[in-house]
């Protein structure tokens, strides 16, 4: 008979009597493979996402900062080209050749010539180029590292909502039980004269209610869960941790302004602005004269009259522009270059004062966030919970009504997942203060 594995097992009778039928060990290697592989997959699903994963894995996986530094390189390279002279040209043809009679000896000014041409830009106008394309290929480099923040921001701003999602169903979930133990407790009065039929249904509604509430809690879990896979992909479906980053200090705003100015979106400016005051230079440069060298040689065959044989001719020149019609030229490309500059100053400056903005509006919201989570943590919290019992013992001992205690329970469980979006919320004004500020963690 086969065994499950499909092998004749051996017939060591008295082993098997002691230990049953041996299993290959081939594959028993390969099952525990699978045991191990399948119980490493279910852990790593289950460790918690905390955030600085998520930051690194989003960072890893973006495909926008490398496309940006691609982006630089090509610049690099164009920079290099650019500072280049252009390359020569060559000449080669047969001059004053005869057509009706003779040869290429025939005629004395018969020749084979060769010619070489080196053209010069005018002016600076290589070095200028360079510079040029020096300082694109810098602003996509601090558009790479703006792109990383961004990212981190956004990362960070999808990951603290999935917490508060989390978080919250958690907290309706833990009230649940208390909402049913309420109902069985109102029938079991209602049972015996002590409570009305308004209370029990008033009691079976709030228990609904509480159903449809974690229904709609589930619902926009998964939505921000959605949200942060964008960034991380399939890690998205691990449970986030359970605790909030140790955000709870930011630095003086004074100080926060001063690196505001190093901010990567800011120095990407700078270098348009340099790029474009580059592009004034490059036009004002056009109102020189380029000019070329040609170098020619041009070989002659045959003798003259006294047997000698023909020399040969050797050429050289000097071409030069003569920009005189330069008034639908020169003149507009320095016109549209000024505009130019002065369109990337005002947007520079237009960025500055959007982001300095910016970051006094969050500034000033981590302040009064703060301040009400400092207010949840010494007062409402602890009254809420206090309101809530008293309530109860109230209505237990016939004392208090039924919608009092729906009304204390239901503001106890609202007031801690108020507490939960105000520490979040602080936590997003933290993640924008630290991408503007230049916040290292």
């Amino acid at each position: 008979m086969l065994s499950i594995w499909g092998q004749q097992p051996r017939r060591n009778n008295k082993y098997r009597k002691i230990c049953g039928p041996v299993m290959p060990g081939r594959y028993r290697a390969l099952l525990l493979f699978l045991v191990l592989f399948i119980s490493g997959a279910a852990a790593g699903q289950a460790i918690p996402l905390t955030l600085a994963e998520a930051e690194r894995l989003a960072l890893e996986m973006e495909p926008g900062q490398s496309a940006l530094l691609a982006r630089a390189e090509a610049l690099d390279a164009e920079s290099t080209a650019a500072g280049q002279l252009p390359d020569p040209t060559m000449r080669i043809g047969l001059a004053n050749y005869p057509l009706e009679s003779g040869g290429f000896s025939t005629e004395g000014m018969t020749q084979a010539q060769l010619g070489f041409r080196q053209s010069f830009p005018p002016g600076k106008t290589r070095e200028l180029s360079a510079h040029r394309f020096d300082s694109l290929a810098l602003e996509m480099r601090e558009s790479a590292d703006g792109r990383a923040r961004e990212v981190r921001s956004a990362v960070r701003r999808a990951w603290l909502e999935t917490f508060y999602w989390q978080r919250t169903q958690v907290i309706v979930d833990q009230s649940r039980p208390f909402f049913e133990d309420l109902l069985t407790v109102t029938r079991d009065m209602y049972s015996v004269g002590r409570k009305n039929q308004q209370d029990l249904l008033r009691a079976e509604l709030e228990l609904s209610r509480i159903d449809d509430r974690l229904i709609d809690i589930g619902s926009r879990h998964a939505k921000s869960i959605a949200s942060l896979s964008q960034w991380i992909g399939s890690a998205s479906n691990r449970p986030v941790a359970d605790r909030l980053p140790g955000w709870t200090q930011v630095p003086a705003l004074e100080l926060l302004h001063g690196n505001l100015l190093q901010h990567p979106a800011l120095k990407a400016a700078e270098a348009r602005v340099d790029a474009s005051k580059a592009n004034v230079d490059l036009a004002e440069e056009r109102f020189k004269p380029g000019w070329a060298m040609d170098l020619g040689y041009g070989h002659r065959d045959g003798t003259l009259s006294n047997g000698d044989p023909r020399s040969d001719f050797i050429s050289l020149s000097v071409t030069m522009d003569m920009p005189f019609f330069r008034k639908n030229r020169q003149d507009r490309k320095l016109a549209a270059a000024l505009s130019e500059r002065r369109a990337v100053s005002a947007s520079r400056e237009e960025l500055l004062r959007r982001l300095d903005s910016q970051l006094e509006a969050e500034y000033v919201q981590w302040r009064e966030l703060s301040r009400r989570i400092d207010l949840y943590e010494k007062q409402i919290l602890r009254q809420a919970s206090d309101s809530a019992q008293a309530s109860l013992v109230a209505y237990q001992s016939d004392a208090a009504d039924f919608a009092d205690v729906m009304r204390a329970y239901i503001d106890d469980t609202n007031s801690k997942v108020e507490y939960t979006r105000l520490q979040v919320e602080r936590a997003k004004s933290y993640a924008v203060i630290a991408d503007l500020g230049g916040i290292l963690q």
